[in-house]
């Protein structure tokens, strides 16, 4: 009974039609439970929308833990202790936990959650279960992690010493080494927002070279995940 349930709810295989009609109709319910969140006006159709896919998505997360030993390869009782704590486990959790308080409006614990309204967002992230693209691109993700923590590293790096050089080259526009920071980071993304800037010539010399590097750098991540998207594609 178990396994049969597993099967249901995992995503589909091609001769699994069940299956199939369970994947499709979870993300419905996914989609249909976000578009509350585009409005500032309670409705009662979406407090409605709400109760159902918050039961929707309990009895989902439960019948999921229930089966937890089918997931991993090595099957044992420590696997439904292990669930909870996979990534897909706890997104599942935080996307349930705020309309706990549409359930039960009794617990003032609860009513605290409500006010982060906006984690329900977080639901659309549940659709990556059932997403084959999204797959191979958390798997190329996973594969070339040791890169991408390199470039993350080499980003965080550049900022701090772009804000250091900023914040001494200008004192009287930069208040906070926060403000630096906010400066050096706007300034690799070559976003530009304008609010924070350099107004003698050397600090913008210093804008663009950091402007240029910017690019470079923003642009690795994107190749390397690229890359790996091609390389998962050619072995499928």
């Amino acid at each position: 009974m178990r396994k049969r349930i597993f099967e249901i709810i995992e995503p589909a295989t091609k001769e699994n039609t069940l299956s199939k009609i369970y994947d499709i109709g979870m993300i419905i319910i996914i989609y249909l439970s976000i578009i509350p969140l585009a409005f500032k006006q309670e409705i009662w159709l979406f407090t409605i929308i709400d109760k159902v896919a918050a039961v929707i998505f309990i009895v989902d997360y439960l019948l999921r833990w229930i089966t937890a030993d089918y997931l991993f390869e090595k099957k044992s009782p420590l696997s439904f202790l292990k669930y909870p704590f996979t990534v897909m486990a706890i997104i599942d959790l935080i996307s349930i936990l705020p309309s706990l308080t549409v359930l039960n409006n009794g617990v003032k614990v609860l009513r605290i959650i409500r006010m982060i309204r906006a984690m329900k967002v977080l639901r659309i992230f549940k659709t990556m279960r059932y997403s084959k693209s999204i797959q191979i691109i958390s798997r190329v993700i996973s594969s070339s992690k040791d890169s991408l923590i390199a470039v993350c590293f080499l980003a965080i790096g550049y900022i701090l010493v772009s804000a250091l050089i900023i914040f001494n080259v200008e004192p009287d526009i930069f208040d906070t080494f926060f403000d630096a920071i906010y400066w050096a980071t706007v300034s690799l993304t070559t976003v530009g927002y304008g609010d924070i800037y350099p107004v003698s010539v050397l600090g913008r010399v210093i804008t663009m070279i950091s402007s240029v590097f910017g690019i470079a750098i923003v642009a690795l991540p994107a190749g390397i995940i690229t890359a790996g998207y091609m390389n998962e594609l050619e072995k499928k």
